[in-house]
This record gives structure tokens, sequence and C-alpha cells, in this order.
């Protein structure tokens, strides 16, 4: 048996708590992106013009937070049947491959430079303020972005602020290379463009597979299927389930499971057992359908 299909979308107001924090998150990265650049320009720094570029690739990926937020609110239509929930998935995925080619241009940038140390430059000490301030201002905007994803449960906006955290790691990064360049180091500079480089690399590959790996109809989490099971088999008429099968829509999950009942049950009664068993499932946890089978036994 069907349960009739779940027509819901993201809530208005997690749309727009979306929304409102990626445009922060864009104001920010567009005033650290020049200073950042300009200075780093006029500094000599490598360090400091990587950042900028990091703190560049954050405003594409606030564009595809936004792109996904208005696509993925969607409810479903004849091309998408099961919704466009995944919208943020491949949002995600792009950030991550967009992570993994900055930070693979940066070690190629940062190998090339090392390899002829007598043309480095000392930089002016204005980078190491700038730096600094960098650091102060990603570390904010990650904290926020990451309470606002946590409140709305959405795993676009936690990529995003850990984008935002990466950047602050990278910052601190580049205020100990520029500080150690200018206290006699030179070298210090590069290997900090590279340190940089290697952290936005990995954080790439961490979004860019996890994202893959949804987008194959992978199965939700042990603890969430575990929750799961334990609402229908507490829901009332219920001797027991099997074929239980789960596969992640974007931060939602959708569930399919042959449900065993009394056999001598009318198609009504079964009907009503599997519906609000269906009920309990969706009641408080990430699950936008139940597709429900019983079995008489």
């Amino acid at each position: 048996m069907s349960s009739p299909p779940d027509t819901r979308v993201e809530t208005p107001d997690r749309q727009a708590a979306a929304r409102r924090s990626t445009w922060v998150s864009v104001w920010v990265n567009l005033l650290l992106t020049a200073v950042q650049m300009a200075v780093g320009l006029f500094a000599q720094s490598q360090a400091l013009v990587a950042d900028a570029i990091h703190s560049l690739s954050d405003l594409v990926s606030d564009g595809l937070v936004l792109f996904a937020n208005k696509h993925s609110a969607k409810g479903p239509d004849a091309d998408h049947p099961y919704g466009h929930l995944r919208f943020e998935t491949a949002a995600t995925l792009g950030i991550g491959v967009l992570l993994a080619a900055v930070g693979l241009g940066m070690l190629w940038g940062s190998f090339q430079r090392l390899q002829a140390p007598e043309l480095i430059p000392v930089v002016h000490p204005a980078a190491f303020y700038v730096a600094l301030l960098a650091l102060l201002s990603k570390e904010m905007l990650f904290r926020y972005l990451l309470r606002v994803a946590r409140r709305v449960r959405s795993t676009l906006l936690v990529a995003n602020a850990w984008h935002a955290r990466s950047d602050a790691a990278s910052s601190l990064v580049v205020a100990m290379g520029v500080g150690a360049n200018l206290a006699g180091l030179p070298l210090a500079d590069p290997l900090a463009a590279l340190v940089v480089g290697l952290m936005i690399v990995r954080m790439g590959w961490k979004f860019s597979w996890q994202a893959f790996n949804d987008l194959v109809d992978r199965a939700a989490d042990t603890d969430t299927e575990r929750a799961i099971r334990e609402r229908i088999l507490g829901t009332p008429g219920v001797r027991g389930i099997h074929d239980l099968r789960t596969r992640k829509m974007g931060d939602m999950v959708w569930v399919e499971v042959d449900i065993e009942m009394d056999g001598r049950l009318t198609i009504e009664a079964g009907h009503a057992i599997a519906v609000e068993a269906r009920r309990r499932v969706m009641a408080d946890l990430p699950v936008l359908d139940v597709m429900t089978h019983f079995d008489p036994v």
C-alpha cells in the first residue's frame, strides 16, 4: 500500500533564514576580497592574495546557495515528482568542487614561488593587520552561519558555514606566515599559502564526496533508521516490519517499508494503521514521506 505523496516544501521561515544569512555572507566576503586583494598586491604577500582568492570563492559558493535555496523550495511537479530538494545536494557538490579547484590552484602557485626563494620579497606590515582582520571577520561569520544552519537544519548552510571556518583557519595561517616573513623568514609567506591550499583541497574533497553519495541514493544514517524503525514498531496494530529502505533527498529522508499486520484486518483498518505509522515517523524526524506496503501475518 502506498501512502499519498507528501507535497511539503521548505517553510517560508527556513527559506528566509537561509537567504538572509547568505546575503550577510555575501557582503562580508565582498568587502574582505577587495581589501585582501588590494593590500596583498600592495604588500607583495602571496599568502594574503591566496586568502583573497579563497574569499572570492566564498562569493561564488554564496551564489550557489542562493540559487539552490530558491529552487529547492519548489514542490513536486511533472518533471520532478519527488520535489526539488536535491538542488541543495547538487549545490553542495558544486561548492566542494569549487573549493578543491581553488586549493589546487593555490598549491601550484605556492610551489612555483618556492622554486625561486631568492625572489620572495619581504612583505609590508599592512598585510599582517589585514590577515588579523580577516581572521576575526571569518570566525564571527562562521559562528553566525552555523547557528542559522543548525536552527533550520540545512546541510547546505552547514557546508557554507564550514567554508567560512576554513577561511578563518586560512587567515590564521596567513597571519602567522606574514608575521614570520616580517621577522626575517621570507619562505614563510609562500609556505603559508601552500598550507592554505592544502586545507581548502581537503575541505572541497569532504563536501564533494558527501554530496556525491547523497546523489546516488545513500541511505540515512544508522541513528535515523533506528528512530524510524522504533516509531513504526511502536504503532498499535503493527506486528513487525521488513525491507526498510531509506535514501537521502537533500536534508530530508525518503522511506519505504513493508509493515506486518494481522491478516484478519479489513483493508480499511490496515490502511488506518499504515497512516498512523507514517504520521508518527514524520512528526519529529527529517522524513519527507513514508511509502508503506502491508503484509498479513
